[in-house]
């Protein structure tokens, strides 16, 4: 799924044990404090993709916060 200009997948590791991964849709790295990931593993187990999902988009719009970036309506419901 495409959220805010990243991808998100989620993928269950052990049962019941769902996390995310988010990607930037246009492949550059994420660069949190200087330090650059091209991709981001997200480090809670939910109990269900959805959950996973939901946490990964809370995630993405804090990023959106933190480095004052603006994205269209368009893009942020995709």
């Amino acid at each position: 799924m495409i959220y805010g200009g990243f991808e998100i997948s989620s993928f269950e590791v052990g049962t019941r044990q769902w996390h995310a991964r988010i990607q930037r849709t246009d492949q550059r790295p994420v660069v949190i404090d200087g330090i650059s990931f091209p991709t981001l593993d997200i480090g809670f187990a939910w109990s269900d993709r959805d959950a996973a999902i939901t946490d990964a988009k809370r995630l993405i719009d804090r990023f959106r916060q933190r480095n004052g970036k603006t994205m269209s309506s368009a893009q942020v419901s995709a």
